[in-house]
């Protein structure tokens, strides 16, 4: 790959949108595969991504910690089953320093344009801080990097303060307050345990209860950390162990829905003993397939709902008036407060900025039906990978994992450009065309479609998939073991 351009704009070789973990992990891999010349876009002031920009109270992850880390970066000093984000965020700096990422990310430079040049063969591309060319582009952006907030009637009208779970406001005192929590998703479920004892009074809006089950979290001994410190193979077992009892989950996710009655127990299990008044179960309890949502793992949310200063509303929300809340059957709410945990827009904003060869954006592409090859790969798009791009996702398995596999067939695609002297590649249009039908025929009976929800996991119409693998995700990292060039158009070499 060329190191300069016959124009005066910087040219760097390959451009890495973004330094959470898929960013740092792709870094990583690239140094290691000889590839110096390329830096990273960061439009925050810090790398850490989706763990960085979320510092709401009680946030932490929803998958055991030795398994949502690196395989290659094993950490044998969380402080819990389930790290913390300040845990999460420190990992991710340590990792990034020990390897020397740092020196290739550039703080506060938002991409604002990234469109292909095919007379030129590369990326012309504008950021915050001045233009760049780029001869590969790899999007290493997270799907829960966007706030989304309903336009509700009123909402521009209230006089209290408002804030995102993304965007959490840690100079407002909640004590004492009256507090309305809009959404009850996977954030809502973790900080309305912490903000519950403060509050005088807590409205809880819940459009669809979550399926909850047990969490099980501990703070790990010192004599638990010093045996993994010095035994790296009961490490390595133990994250075995986390993987495949979390692969587990798709037995109800695509194999058939006739497995979810064990989970779908155990979250009735859970409800049952931690809510004893049968009117409250009554709300709580979800009126779909556990799994066409994403499940929850929480210990202290139901109990915080019992609590005689919270009120869990159920009716649609009618209108925001200036220090109240309206519902549909009539009643008003007071509030000081209102606290949005209404999750996120999954294809992030940034994707309405990259333009393939034909000028479409990649939002485009993904809004008028998920398509891509593999998750990293798509058709009009030469030169571009992605990481969790549509059916490159897992529902069932860490998203750490899925990334790692990801990285690994990106850099052997780079590593095959650069041994063959390639200067372009493109996924042919059969080949994604058959991986998409494929994806689509193996999703049609899972219960991300017909789990009787409307999710995420859905495409707007609630009719498809909406981008998660509907196989194992063991399989997944077998076909993306290597770069299969025979999917792709390529240009140069001999």
């Amino acid at each position: 790959m060329p190191n300069s351009g016959g124009d005066h704009t910087e040219h760097v070789p390959i451009v890495v949108i973004g330094a959470g973990f898929a960013g740092i992990g792709t870094a990583i891999k690239l140094r290691e595969a000889g590839f110096q010349d390329f830096v990273i876009l960061e439009r925050g002031g810090d790398l850490g991504g989706t763990w960085r920009a979320n510092t709401y109270p009680g946030c932490a992850c929803d998958v055991p910690s030795m398994l949502y880390s690196y395989s290659f970066a094993s950490n044998p000093e969380w402080s819990r089953r389930y790290g913390t984000q300040p845990e999460i965020l420190g990992y991710l700096r340590d990792v990034a320093t020990k390897y020397d990422v740092p020196q290739h990310i550039r703080y506060y430079c938002e991409l604002l344009d990234a469109s292909w040049d095919e007379a030129a063969g590369r990326w012309r591309i504008r950021t915050g801080l001045g233009s760049l060319t780029a001869d590969v582009l790899i999007s290493a952006i997270g799907p829960f990097s966007e706030a989304q907030i309903p336009r509700l009637p009123g909402v521009d009208d209230f006089t209290g303060t408002q804030f995102h779970s993304l965007h959490w406001d840690h100079d407002l005192d909640l004590t004492g307050t009256r507090v309305a929590v809009i959404g009850t998703g996977a954030s809502a479920v973790q900080f309305i345990p912490e903000i519950q004892p403060l509050v005088d009074r807590l409205t809880v809006f819940q459009r669809s209860a979550p399926w909850i089950v047990p969490r099980v979290d501990w703070a790990t001994s010192d004599v638990e950390r010093t045996l993994l410190r010095r035994m790296p193979l009961l490490a390595k077992a133990i994250r075995g162990a986390y993987f495949a009892g979390i692969e587990g989950f798709g037995l109800v996710g695509f194999v058939d829905k006739r497995f979810r009655h064990p989970f779908e127990a155990l979250g009735r299990f859970q409800l049952r003993r931690q809510v004893p008044d049968p009117r409250l179960r009554r709300k709580l309890t979800p009126d779909y397939m556990i799994g066409c949502k994403r499940a929850i793992f929480s210990d202290a949310y139901y109990p915080a709902l019992t609590q005689p200063n919270v009120e869990v509303v159920t009716s649609a929300i009618a209108e925001i008036r200036p220090r109240s809340i309206i519902t549909a059957d009539g009643a008003e709410h007071e509030v000081d407060t209102i606290i949005w945990g209404t999750g996120f827009g999954v294809r992030p904003q940034v994707f309405e900025r990259v333009h393939g060869s034909d000028g479409q954006s990649l939002a485009q592409l993904y809004r008028e039906r998920p398509r891509s090859y593999l998750g990293t790969t798509a058709t009009g798009f030469p030169n571009f990978f992605t990481t969790l791009g549509p059916f490159g996702a897992a529902g069932n398995q860490s998203a750490i994992f899925m990334i790692e596999a990801q990285i690994r067939y990106l850099v052997d695609a780079l590593k095959t450009m650069r041994d063959n002297g390639l200067r372009r590649i493109e996924v042919r249009p059969q080949a994604q065309r058959a991986f998409v039908e494929e994806m689509e025929q193996r999703s049609r009976d899972t219960v991300w479609v017909g789990g009787g929800c409307r999710s995420y996991y859905q495409t707007p119409d609630g009719t498809h998939n909406a981008g998660l693998y509907p196989n194992w995700s063991i399989e997944y990292a077998r076909r993306t073991r290597r770069f299969d060039s025979d999917a792709y158009l390529t240009t140069g070499g001999s």
